[in-house]
């Protein structure tokens, strides 16, 4: 199999290293695209580095990379916003699609995937890597078993600390017009997780949602009354908590500080702007077709990073917390306080809770990577039985949640999916579980 990738940010190492090494053996990376110039070269020189060279094409190029090098799938790792231009294209240009999640982030973009993929037949792939996470996987056995009867309900909460959380506030993922939000860009995760956990998809959304703490009035309670655009020339970074110092990290350095003169992109904006459009925020209630129903948190500045969920059955409960301490994007955490872990409980009515065994795995977003890859990019992969991978249906599903909640948030009222979509022409299968 041929892949080009378009998007040569943070996000599509992954990829490029799973197509063009791990799994060369059974496929090549044709094709490299992107805006920047600059990391455009360092993507394309650590595949030189293990071969014979990649062809690269800037980002008006892209028509070109596909009639050139004729790949087989499209892989999109650009900005959200970004992401139903490229998916469209390839599909006209007789390719297949891999994307991240999430697939898009309004309606209007996704009748345009919609509408292309009923035109072309083309496959897409959506990559959510959290089904591949054994915990959450056996979550999913425990479910499809019986174990606590029929799930009536749902509680669930994501806590995003404030490292990983203050990070979306700094990049592009800050204005909703280019990520649609945590509860699409961030959330379509967790929705997607529900959906396919329950066999199910939403029939109603209701949400709440602000900016409480990423605003300049905690910069001022803070004291950081004097503040520049951005980290990297603030008069206030020294004494500020939510500091990213590009300088000091290779990594970034090279991506983004050393490439700003060719796409103006600072990847180190004031997490405190006035101008942040997204919420740290949210709650979401949401209505399933098979009658159980989802509460749902996000906060975005925790004092920890992880995920407790609940699922209340008609035979009893089963819960799951993970707690996760990592650095990210170059920030600092303190991991003196204890160390990642997972727990899951099963408590069935008349019995003690159970403690079960909480399956693990080796990589990446709690072993998820390397299993998803393998599913993606191994031909010999042996057939799932959890169902895991993900089509456009699941991508549409996903976010569809995400987007009713943003506009229950700027209307007050609950949105009915059926008629949500009826109003904008989308036709949208149901998923067959």
């Amino acid at each position: 199999m041929k892949y080009a990738i378009v998007g040569t940010g943070s996000r599509h190492k992954m990829f490029r290293q799973a197509v063009a090494e791990t799994y060369g053996q059974e496929n090549s990376l044709v094709g490299l695209c992107d805006i920047n110039e600059h990391r455009l070269a360092i993507s394309a020189a650590a595949v030189s580095a293990k071969g014979n060279g990649i062809a690269t094409y800037r980002a008006e190029q892209f028509k070109e990379m596909i009639h050139e090098q004729k790949p087989d799938t499209v892989i999109v790792t650009v900005p959200d916003y970004l992401h139903h231009e490229y998916i469209v294209e390839a599909m006209r240009a007789g390719c297949n699609v891999m994307t991240e999640k999430p697939m898009t982030i309004d309606l209007d973009k996704l009748k345009a995937i919609l509408d292309a993929q009923a035109e072309t037949g083309r496959s897409i792939t959506v990559t959510f890597n959290y089904r591949y996470t054994p915990a959450r996987t056996q979550l999913k056995d425990i479910l499809m078993s019986g174990a606590i009867g029929e799930v009536t309900a749902v509680d669930f909460t994501w806590y995003l600390d404030r490292v990983h959380g203050a990070d979306y506030f700094r990049r592009w993922h800050r204005d909703k017009g280019q990520s649609g939000g945590l509860l699409v860009h961030k959330s379509t995760h967790h929705f997607d997780l529900v959906n396919w956990w329950l066999g199910s998809s939403p029939v109603s959304v209701a949400a709440d949602g602000r900016r409480a703490f990423y605003k300049p009035q905690t910069a001022e309670a803070f004291g950081l009354s004097e503040r520049g655009p951005r980290c990297h020339t603030c008069p206030s970074a020294d004494r500020c908590d939510f500091k990213l110092d590009l300088e000091g990290n290779e990594p970034l350095r090279e991506l983004y500080l050393e490439a700003e003169n060719l796409d103006g992109y600072f990847r180190d904006l004031c997490v405190f702007d006035e101008d942040i459009t997204i919420e740290d925020t949210m709650q979401v209630h949401a209505v399933y077709a098979n009658g159980a129903s989802l509460n749902y948190t996000l906060c975005a500045y925790s004092p920890w990073e992880g995920l407790e969920i609940k699922f209340h059955g008609t035979r009893g409960e089963l819960f799951h917390r993970h707690v996760e301490v990592h650095g990210v994007f170059g920030g600092k955490q303190d991991k003196s306080n204890g160390s990642e872990s997972m727990t899951t409980t099963l408590h069935l009515a008349g019995q003690a809770p159970q403690n079960l065994e909480v399956w693990a795995g080796e990589g990446d977003h709690g072993g998820a990577d390397p299993v998803m890859l393998a599913h993606l990019f191994d031909p010999s992969t042996a057939v799932d039985q959890y169902g895991r991978g993900s089509s456009y249906i699941d991508g549409a599903w996903s976010i569809l949640t995400g987007i009713a909640a943003n506009a229950s948030i700027e209307t007050g009222e609950v949105v009915h999916i059926d008629l949500f979509l009826a109003d904008r022409g989308i036709r949208l299968p149901q998923k067959k579980w």
